[in-house]
């Protein structure tokens, strides 16, 4: 499954690549994470999205915001405005084996993201 090609980013599942069967790429970069790894990185975003919602009727047009989760593995950042947020991920495996850092610029961010629940809710 491959979404968003034409934007800049794509979201790739498949399976039978083994342990890395999926793939984020934005800008002409991508990694390849284990489900997991995919899995704890949609139920961080979901919730650093659900902490923008709970403010964002209280935010001015013109108001900046920066919401920051550090768990686990992961560390996520929201920054933008009530309207347009871009992301930044960074990832540090358990085992010291890979560590990478992830932006998702305005508009890509959003549009990934729902693009996840997507496939992260078509599953479960």
């Amino acid at each position: 499954m491959s979404i968003g090609l034409e934007k800049n980013w794509r979201l790739e599942k498949d399976f039978s690549r083994g342990k890395f069967c999926y793939l984020i790429g934005v800008n002409g970069w991508s990694i390849e994470l284990k489900e997991c790894e995919f899995n704890s990185l949609y139920e961080l975003l979901n919730k650093l999205y659900k902490q923008f919602l709970d403010i964002h009727s209280e935010l001015m047009e013109e108001e900046l915001v920066t919401i920051e989760i550090d768990h686990l593995n992961w560390y996520v950042e929201l920054e933008g405005d009530r309207n347009n947020w871009s992301l930044r991920l960074i990832y540090e495996s358990p085992e010291d084996t890979r560590s990478f850092e992830m932006y998702w610029p305005i508009p890509i961010a959003k549009n990934l993201f729902f693009e996840m629940r997507k496939m992260w809710e078509s599953r479960h």
